[in-house]
């Protein structure tokens, strides 16, 4: 099993990379921890009728997707891999992921394209702007590229909070 990063909250007085930083990695732990203990059924189990894709499975499918999407494709200009299905245009396309998939290398793939994000963030000033000629996006400061990306991984943490409740009661903030 994926061993959980640890959740901890950035120091309050730090520059801004490290804050910025700091509050988004939280919130990929709280990813991993809303993933503890988890049973296979229940990585892939719809509650909510009307969003068959919104599974923790898919959660994190679409959250490693955007990490890819936003910061080596969008931001380092790289290419969209159209051939890969799960780094398709569609972001609800990105949730589709075959049930065979276990916890743990959704976490691991997930992690490895964090730590693929974390290696262009380092290598960029918070001011530089993205790359790629096919994206308006690509116009965004770096510091744009990575709220927006802590908005959309707590988002989404939140929602597997509600996702894990509603399977098996468990709940907490961290």
């Amino acid at each position: 099993m994926t061993s959980s990063p640890p959740r901890a909250r950035p120091p309050h007085v730090a520059d801004e990379r490290t804050q910025l930083m700091g509050w988004y990695d939280l919130q990929r732990a709280i990813v991993h921890y809303k993933c503890e203990g988890l049973g296979h059924d229940d990585l892939h189990r719809s509650v909510l009728p009307d969003s068959p894709l919104m599974t923790v499975a898919g959660i994190l499918s679409h959250l490693r997707w955007a990490e890819r999407r936003w910061f080596e494709v969008v931001f380092a200009g790289g290419p969209a891999d159209p051939g890969a299905p799960q780094f398709v245009d569609d972001p609800e396309e990105a949730m589709i992921v075959d049930r065979a998939v276990p916890l743990d290398q959704l976490l691991a793939e997930y992690d490895r394209q964090c730590a693929a994000s974390n290696e262009i963030i380092a290598a960029h000033a918070l001011d530089d702007v993205g790359s790629h000629p096919d994206f308006d996006a690509a116009r965004a400061t770096l510091r744009w590229v990575v709220l927006h990306m802590l908005e959309e991984t707590a988002r989404h943490a939140g929602h597997l909070d509600t996702i894990r409740e509603l399977l098996d009661g468990e709940k907490g903030y961290y």
